[in-house]
């Protein structure tokens, strides 16, 4: 299908608008996805209600769009010297600084009404708390070694919401798979920040990938192993069976597999190393429903 009928200034405009919110690009948004889901068949003991499903599906759709229109409004000086990132709309002025605020606050603002709309009160309040993390963590990077730790904390907040609008409370095994998750996300985009390490020095962004140093590789290891001992710990107390470790087994196992690709730190193995999580996130996933849908 083309779209030879829309002029082209406004075609050229919605493609730059279109890459600016990774919309070409989906692992953001899975990694994000998987976790949320979690909670919601967590929280619901098995499959949760059509419309938190709806809603927390488009909201993480959207608040990922979000968080890639201000990280990039934040990296507007630095993009352009970066080589995975010196092509971005910013970067390269095809889209305006204020055209990255607006589709921020445009896409946050319809995010934060369906949660106002259709959840309920606890889920309202927790909603402000994702709205300050998605905003605050792109500049972490200035001021801080650990961004990673923001961006978890930022990716991890829908796993509160999505316990709150399903069940109407928290318990402590939401803040279990809080505290894996964003260990998790310190780790996938630890082998992130490994990609641009050289380029960050130079201009002098801050990364866990530079602060742990020649440790990285024993860090991340050490942090995945974290992820399963506590997700472990979420089976027991929510009395999961044998479906739900096998699934975390195949996330194991895929940590296992990153390892040894990020072996030498080359950047295009570490970028896949990075991808191979979304698969490691479905595998909990998978077996986590497969566990409820058994009973």
């Amino acid at each position: 299908m083309t779209f030879d009928f829309i002029p082209s200034p406004l075609r050229n405009k919605f493609v730059d608008y279109a890459r600016l919110l990774r919309l070409d690009r989906p692992i953001g948004t899975l990694l994000l996805l998987w976790p949320t889901y979690w909670a919601l068949w967590l929280a619901a003991s098995g499959f949760p209600s059509w419309p938190n499903l709806i809603i927390f599906t488009l909201g993480v759709f959207m608040m990922r769009a979000a968080g890639c229109a201000i990280n990039d409004f934040a990296d507007r000086k630095v993009d352009g010297h970066v080589k995975r990132t010196n092509a971005r709309p910013l970067a390269t002025g095809r889209v305006k600084p204020f055209e990255a605020v607006a589709l921020f606050l445009g896409l946050a603002l319809v995010s934060f009404l369906m949660v106002v709309l259709w959840t309920n009160t606890l889920t309202f309040y927790l909603s402000f708390g994702g709205l300050v993390l998605a905003f605050i963590y792109p500049f972490m990077k200035r001021f801080t070694h650990l961004p990673q730790l923001f961006l978890g904390a930022a990716f991890s907040w829908a796993i509160p919401m999505a316990w709150a609008a399903e069940a109407g409370e928290l318990a402590k095994v939401t803040w279990l798979l809080f505290l894996a998750n964003v260990l998790w996300t310190v780790a996938y985009d630890t082998l992130y920040a490994m990609v641009d390490r050289d380029d960050d020095l130079k201009i002098g962004v801050k990364s866990t990938a530079i602060l742990f140093g020649e440790a990285d590789r024993a860090i991340v290891a050490g942090l995945q192993t974290f992820v399963i001992l506590i997700l472990i710990s979420v089976g027991t107390q929510a009395e999961l069976g044998i479906a739900y470790y096998l699934g975390l087994l195949g996330m194991a196992v895929l940590f296992v597999f990153q390892q040894h690709m990020i072996r030498y730190r080359q950047r295009e193995e570490c970028f896949r190393a990075f991808l191979n999580n979304q698969w490691a996130g479905l595998s909990v996933f998978i077996g986590l429903a497969l566990d409820f849908a058994l009973r």
